[in-house]
């Protein structure tokens, strides 16, 4: 029972570290309006292991603070991709293309209103969401299909 905690948290601490130096690496594609965030492709990892939505929590809240996002940006936007990773890891057992979703749907919905009161963008919530979508359907459900496809050829590296 130890060694599964063990690799439970280990998993979650790299998957952290990894959207975290993505974000960082990526930061001027990471923030803003209109966004890609990379790390974002990560959210398909819940699929895999569990240990990912911990590890996609910590690690976007991290890269919110490191990235310096303001305290909204950095609550909200990190529920946002814990609500993502939630979802995914539920329907890990349906279709594989419905995966990336929930990321998509949780962030379109959420960061848009962080955009417009947190940093006072003052552009029409449609055009926030539009811009939030499509930087999501970029990050998750191009690049994070990509990573589905070659994570799923080993699968058995990650499954718990």
């Amino acid at each position: 029972m130890k060694n599964k905690s063990v690799l439970f948290w280990t998993q979650a601490a790299m998957i952290a570290a990894l959207y975290v130096a993505l974000t960082i690496i990526f930061a001027p594609f990471s923030f803003g309006q209109i966004q890609v965030r990379i790390a974002e492709s990560l959210t398909i990892l819940p699929v895999f292991t569990p240990a990912a939505i911990p590890g996609l929590f910590a690690g976007c809240l991290i890269g919110n603070v490191l990235g310096g996002a303001i305290f909204p940006d950095i609550i909200f936007g990190s529920f946002a991709t814990l609500i993502g990773a939630f979802f995914t890891y539920l329907l890990r057992k349906k279709n594989k293309y419905l995966a990336p979703l929930p990321p998509i749907i949780s962030n379109t919905t959420i960061i848009p209103f962080v955009l417009r009161y947190a940093y006072g963008l003052y552009l029409p919530i449609t055009f926030l969401m539009l811009t939030v979508c499509i930087g999501e359907v970029i990050s998750c459900g191009v690049l994070g299909m990509i990573l589905y496809t070659a994570l799923e050829k080993h699968k058995w590296l990650t499954q718990q």
